[in-house]
């Protein structure tokens, strides 16, 4: 058995005390010289010594390994020299321990890349604080919903939106809030959730983020289709047979009246054209009124679109082209931008022209009817990636630009600015896109102008 197994070790010092203590006593009882004596009493003075050393050894070495577990430093490793004895049991067991206490780590380390990763890669905004503001969680969806690149205390967001800061903070477990705040000149609607929670006796707020203007904006357009559909069928039941009807007898009367075959007995010719002239009417008002509930019929009818690869040169080109007659003779000066020049969309393209062509058509209405309008009309039609890494389209023109209460009714079917026009346009336009996972916003300012951006997704 090797010397320095513990037990040998602590047996051979006590028995080495022992004897130094047998024969410092003995030293006593017989005559024997002082040196003798002093001697003795050294050796045991230096075996006392080395026994307290070697037990502080044992004793500093299960310290080392309580304090590692204390500072979560697990690197410690206690080899065995022996391959028997309880000194050697012992360094098993610390091994196992810190082994034990490594592999939970790795455990939990684990566990928290992989929570760390899923709230990272969620769709919906999350971001924790504690009571203070500072932030210890804020996911890449709550980067980008809020245009920030860090968040270290929630007052921060303070330079995004005030009611934003004041509605998280304000907030407890199971509350709600709705939030419109202004990004990149486009509006957005925040539904934001709040939860307490509470670790190690501390109080954190978790705060989910969600932007839900699509969501409302289409179960606003859900709405006015069902009021569309209903409308037009109500209408389409009444109006037709009037207009049939009003149709069949104008043309009987018309008939009579060249033939001479009217009673004039009953009717004088003054009636008979009035009443001519009446019926004329109802038959082109009735058509007019079909044609009217026709156009509104097409915003419930959109068909499903059919992408394919367009090239933005070629549809700007032949956009100009189908409107280079009007826009000359309204003396406009154009200005196309287009960078890069080989832009590609991945979209229906019948259903883009119609977008564009009706767009195109407002800015030059617009510049036409605006007499007040001193120096040169211009349209500008450009399109380039945005920082958000979108294909923008936009259509600029500097005209009489649209009051501020009716630029947040633009986009609602049947409301129109102009004198003449069914209102359907800038809501037909702003369905198209939403089926193409686009938008479309506006900016505009009464005698500088107005401008549309549609913003496209670079794939699929």
């Amino acid at each position: 058995m090797p010397f320095n197994n513990f037990k040998v070790v602590l047996g051979v010092r006590i028995g080495l005390l022992i004897l130094t203590i047998f024969l410092l006593v003995n030293s006593f009882y017989v005559d024997s010289y002082g040196l003798t004596k002093f001697l003795l009493i050294l050796a045991l003075g230096f075996e006392i010594k080395l026994l307290i050393k070697f037990l502080d050894k044992k004793n500093n070495e299960l310290i080392t390994f309580l304090n590692s577990i204390e500072d979560d430093d697990f690197s410690s490793t206690y080899a065995n020299e022996n391959k028997e004895g309880s000194q050697d049991q012992l360094y098993e067991e610390l091994d196992k321990v810190i082994k034990k206490f490594r592999s939970i780590r790795a455990e939990k380390e684990s566990q928290y890349q992989y929570l760390r990763t899923i709230v990272q890669h969620v769709a919906i905004g999350i971001i924790t604080f504690d009571k203070d503001g500072q932030v210890q969680i804020i996911n890449a969806a709550a980067k980008n919903l809020l245009k920030i690149d860090a968040l270290k205390n929630i007052s921060d967001l303070n330079e995004v939106n005030e009611n934003l800061v004041s509605s998280i903070i304000d907030l407890r477990t199971g509350g709600r809030d709705l939030i419109k705040i202004e990004r990149n000149g486009e509006e957005i609607q925040l539904s934001i959730y709040a939860i307490e929670l509470m670790q190690m006796n501390k109080v954190f707020k978790l705060i989910s983020i969600q932007n839900i203007k699509s969501e409302l904006d289409e179960k606003e357009m859900d709405a006015w289709q069902n009021l569309i559909r209903v409308l037009t069928h109500e209408i389409m039941n009444s109006v037709t047979p009037i207009s049939s009807l009003a149709a069949t007898v104008e043309g009987e009367l018309e008939s009579r009246m060249k033939n001479g075959v009217v009673d004039v007995s009953t009717l004088d010719s003054e009636d008979i054209d009035d009443f001519y002239q009446s019926l004329k009417t109802i038959h082109n008002r009735s058509e007019s009124l079909i044609k009217f509930v026709g156009d509104f019929r097409n915003l419930t009818r959109i068909p499903i679109p059919r992408p394919e690869e367009v090239e933005v040169c070629e549809l700007l080109d032949h956009i100009v082209s189908l409107m280079k007659y009007d826009i000359k003779r309204s003396d406009i000066e154009l200005e196309t931008y287009i960078e890069p020049k080989d832009l590609i969309l991945y979209v229906d393209k019948q259903q883009i022209e119609q977008v564009l062509i009706n767009l195109v058509k407002n800015a030059i209405q617009a510049l036409t009817d605006y007499d007040e309008h001193e120096g040169q009309k211009r349209l500008n039609i450009n399109a380039t990636i945005n920082e958000d890494d979108k294909i923008q389209i936009g259509i600029k023109d500097n005209g009489p630009g649209i009051e501020e209460e009716a630029l947040d009714k633009i986009f609602i079917p049947f409301f129109t600015t102009k004198k003449s026009g069914s209102g359907i346009g800038l809501s037909l336009s702003k369905q198209i896109l939403r089926k193409h996972n686009a938008i479309i916003t506006v900016n505009s300012r009464i005698n500088e102008g107005t401008e549309f951006l549609l913003k496209f997704n670079r794939t699929v």
